[in-house]
This record gives structure tokens, C-alpha cells and sequence, in this order.
């Protein structure tokens, strides 16, 4: 049994007049200690893929199973529950609260989600890791973009979830800090056995995945993580 599992998906935007296909007859499945890419052309659907497999978005038919249980059978409290407790998001927009300082970013975590957050030895390997120390007490719009992107990367990881989904998570960082948290999240998938997915257009990056999955016009495919991607 696999812990995410995407059966038969299809999503479909707009009214019979104007309808738009994201995504046909999508298939996947995911187990925690892996990591995947997922990459294709821009406008592809890879967005709308990875806001359904974490439960932000309904599709428009197909099963989606979290550890063999269908997910849109739970109600709407069991599924912001299990999202909770269980999946970070790293979104473009970062998500940042503006009237927030960094340090109180975290501490809103604290406050949403009080347990199972990762420990404080944990937490000040990570700011370090992520050269976030010096930035503790300064506001979102007093960093630039690739450091408002590590916050909320540190922020994903602090809550501890088995699952990380990220879309464009490295997309504001130089290439030499991009490679860091890519092998930051190799390692949470194969040491902490969680499971990471995230959106990339930079092929440079996937060779640090174990899988990579390729949306093209809505469909997507498993290919080999040596294969260069269709971006």
C-alpha cells in the first residue's frame, strides 16, 4: 500500500461552453522515503497535480488515497486534520505574513500545530543550514525573494511532516544554494523517511530526486531521473 495514490485523475476548469483540461487520466503513486520531481512544460497542469495530491484541490474525477483511504470520502474537518498533521506546503508565493517577523513565523507554527514540531537542537541546525540565523528578526519585506523562499522551506520542514509537497521551491536561488536544499530534502526523504514531491524546470536538479515524474498537456509519466525533461 502505498502512502499517496493518484487513480484515473481528471481535472477540468471552466463550463461546458469553455472548459480546460489540466489534467487526463492521471496516474501515480508515492511512499514515504522517496523524492520526486515533477517536471514539464510551463502550463502543463504540475501545479494543479500537486495541489490535488495534497487535498487543497478536488479533482473533477478519479480517486485520490491517502494510505489506501479515499480521501475525498473524509469529511471536509478529518481532511484539514490530516492536513495538518501530515503534509507542508512550499508554494511560489511563499506564504510569508508580512506584519510577521521570521523568528514569529515559526512560533505561529508553534501555535497552529503544537506538537511533533521538530526539536530546537533540529531547529537551529536548520536556520544555520539554510543561512537564515542572521535574518531572525527582520520582516518579509526586508528580504529578497531566495530569502523569503528558504524561510518558508525552513518553515515546511519545522512542522515535521511526512509529507513535503513543493512547487518551485529552489526557483529564487543561485545554483549553488538551490543544490543545498535539494540534497536537504534528499535527506529528509532517505534519513527521516518522509516524502518529498516537487515541481522543478531545472533538469540540473533532478538527478538528486529517485524518481521524476513528467507532466506534458496534462498527462504525466514516470521516466528515468537520467532523462532530460521536457522543459
Amino acid at each position: 500500500m502505498k502512502m499517496i495514490e493518484l487513480n484515473n485523475i481528471n481535472k477540468i476548469y471552466g463550463t461546458k461552453l469553455s472548459k480546460t483540461t489540466a489534467l487526463s487520466d492521471i496516474n501515480f503513486s508515492a511512499d514515504q522515503g522517496e523524492m520526486i520531481t515533477v517536471t514539464g512544460p510551463s502550463g502543463s497542469g504540475k501545479s494543479t497535480f500537486i495541489k490535488i495530491l495534497g487535498g487543497i484541490l478536488s479533482p473533477t474525477s478519479g480517486e485520490v488515497k491517502i494510505n489506501g483511504q479515499d480521501y475525498e470520502a473524509l469529511s471536509k474537518k478529518e481532511q484539514s486534520n490530516f492536513r495538518l498533521n501530515n503534509i507542508s506546503f512550499v508554494l511560489q508565493s511563499y506564504n510569508l505574513l508580512p506584519y510577521l517577523k521570521v523568528k514569529d513565523q515559526f512560533e505561529l507554527a508553534n501555535r497552529v500545530k503544537d506538537h511533533n514540531n521538530i526539536t530546537e537542537s533540529s531547529f537551529k541546525q536548520l536556520i544555520n543550514e539554510l543561512g537564515l540565523k542572521d535574518l531572525l528578526n527582520h520582516y518579509p519585506d526586508e528580504l529578497s525573494g531566495g530569502q523569503q523562499q528558504r524561510v518558508a522551506i525552513a518553515r515546511a520542514i519545522y512542522t515535521n511532516p511526512k509529507i513535503i509537497l513543493a512547487d518551485e521551491p529552489t526557483a529564487a536561488l543561485d545554483g549553488k544554494r538551490a543544490i543545498e536544499v535539494m540534497k536537504q530534502f534528499r535527506n529528509l526523504a532517505h534519513e527521516q523517511n518522509k516524502l518529498i514531491i516537487l515541481i522543478t524546470h531545472d533538469d540540473r536538479l533532478i538527478k538528486y530526486a529517485d524518481k521524476n515524474y513528467q507532466i506534458v498537456d496534462g498527462k504525466g509519466t514516470f521516466i528515468s531521473t537520467e532523462e532530460k525533461s521536457l522543459v
